[in-house]
């Protein structure tokens, strides 16, 4: 009969358990909308054998300068390091968490002098090692040690993340600073072609071919150029002194490559070279794997996982806590009397403890976690959203600089032709100086504009690449 009772209130108790699933295991159930590029997915390929995302930065960005400099950001920058240090804590954490399973065992001696109606002095002490162990029969230490795994999962993602952000601003700065190189270079030439045309304009003034008003536009459209060089060359120094602070390091000069070598595919037979309108280089895959790489969802998926086990922690709380506890040591205080030398205690206790009134406060604990559990959902889908549409944005700008580069390559080779015709019209009388100063201005207009259209081109890939998911590794 007693074992029929022991077995009954076994399975009971299992019954229990299982019901309120305070032991359950988190399982990503959370439903997100489908089509999470959008309908329009133009740039997107059936490619499952490799993908724009699974590239590590290395791979993605060849350019050996850049490299160098992100290898140094990696180990210097100070908001990664402080991302790192985030991660070692929640690694502490966790330890702290495990803890949870040993016995806390503590020495606690004691002593004690004595004396009634100024008799002789009694001395006593005790020198015993404490023990207290909490048994985690209802997965309340389980469910702790669970959300601090979460917890640290999270810090670890986020160190991911501004890894990635971290890749992404320095190559972007590098690349703007190598636009900047382009333009400084077109304005370079722009200068030393118009300093001919006012000298030519000077020439045919003095001979009585040409009014000084001309003179004087050609002089002001020179000036003009001469302007914006010195602040192309002011905002390189801005860019260096940007890229300085990503690699925490004092400002200085900043070693690159020319735009044309940094940003080219290594076989590419592309007219341009340029790898961000290389249409093979921005096959990126199926859809339904790309937003796993990224560390955001990941992070946004261990913070519902995290609030998963607070909702089961709060649960756990509702049952009974089982705790033994004991002590060992020399005492020679044998309670009426003092016996010396002291004698060895042995001391054992099981108590277990069972909350019935709290003030309604576990009951609200557990509204809490629940409620926080849902938020958590929602933020989860809403990530998943926000990283579809930064997916989308970077497609189409990905196909909207590749279709602006052919016009504005086309549009600077026409211009070009433009102005050494209209400049040999004018040289010999045909043409006046201002269809020779319209055609300065488009050309050069033209060329600043094809520039930094290839910047866009770059930078709309980058944000591609990291919209993925892409360097994390």
């Amino acid at each position: 009969m007693m074992k029929f009772k022991s077995i009954f209130s076994a399975v009971a108790v299992s019954m229990l358990l299982s019901g309120c699933g305070i032991y359950n295991s988190y399982q990503q159930d959370t439903e997100v909308p489908e089509n999470t590029f959008g309908t329009s997915q133009d740039m997107l390929e059936a490619n499952t054998e490799g993908t724009l995302a699974t590239l590590s930065w290395r791979e993605f960005f060849p350019d050996p300068y850049l490299q160098n400099l992100i290898e140094q950001a990696l180990e210097n920058n100070t908001d990664l390091n402080s991302a790192r240090i985030a991660v070692e804590k929640s690694e502490a954490s966790l330890r702290a968490a495990r803890s949870a399973y040993l016995p806390s065992i503590n020495f606690s001696p004691q002593g004690s002098i004595a004396s009634f109606d100024g008799g002789e002095a009694s001395k006593t002490y005790n020198l015993p090692l404490q023990m207290s162990w909490d048994i985690d029969v209802f997965g309340s230490i389980t469910n702790k040690k669970r959300a601090s795994k979460a917890v640290l999962m999270q810090a670890q993602m986020r160190e991911e993340a501004v890894r990635a952000n971290l890749i992404s601003t320095l190559a972007q700065q590098y690349y703007m600073l190598l636009v900047l190189d382009r333009q400084l270079e077109i304005l370079t030439e722009t200068d030393s072609l118009r300093s001919v045309s006012l000298e030519t304009q000077k020439h045919m003034w003095n001979n009585g071919k040409a009014y000084s008003t001309a003179v004087n536009q050609m002089e002001s459209s020179y000036l003009n150029v001469k302007a914006q060089v010195v602040d192309t060359r002011r905002n390189i120094r801005n860019v260096e002194n940007n890229i300085c602070s990503l690699l925490a390091i004092t400002p200085q000069h900043i070693e690159r490559n020319y735009w044309g070598n940094a940003a080219r595919t290594d076989d590419s037979d592309s007219e341009t070279g340029q790898r961000m309108f290389d249409s093979d280089f921005l096959m990126i895959g199926v859809p339904a794997n790309l937003l796993e790489l990224r560390p955001d969802i990941r992070m946004a998926n261990f913070a519902l996982e995290e609030a998963f086990y607070n909702t089961q922690a709060a649960r756990s709380a509702f049952y009974p806590t089982i705790t033994l506890s004991g002590s060992a040591g020399w005492t020679n205080n044998a309670g009426s009397s003092i016996v010396n030398p002291g004698k060895i205690l042995l001391n054992a206790m099981a108590s277990l403890t069972q909350p019935i009134l709290s003030r309604g406060k576990l009951t609200q604990n557990l509204k809490i976690a629940k409620l926080t559990q849902e938020d958590m959902q929602k933020k989860y889908v809403q990530t998943v959203i926000d990283a579809g549409n930064q997916v989308n944005e970077a497609m189409a700008d990905c196909q909207v600089a590749r279709e602006k580069h052919g016009y504005y390559h086309r549009q600077v080779e026409v211009l070009h032709d433009a102005y050494f015709g209209t400049q040999e019209l004018m040289d010999s009388g045909k043409a006046n100086y201002l269809e020779v100063l319209t055609a300065q201005e488009n050309l050069l207009n033209s060329q600043l504009n094809e520039a930094m259209n290839m910047y866009h081109g770059a930078q709309a890939v980058i944000a591609l690449y990291i919209a993925l998911g892409g360097a994390t590794r």
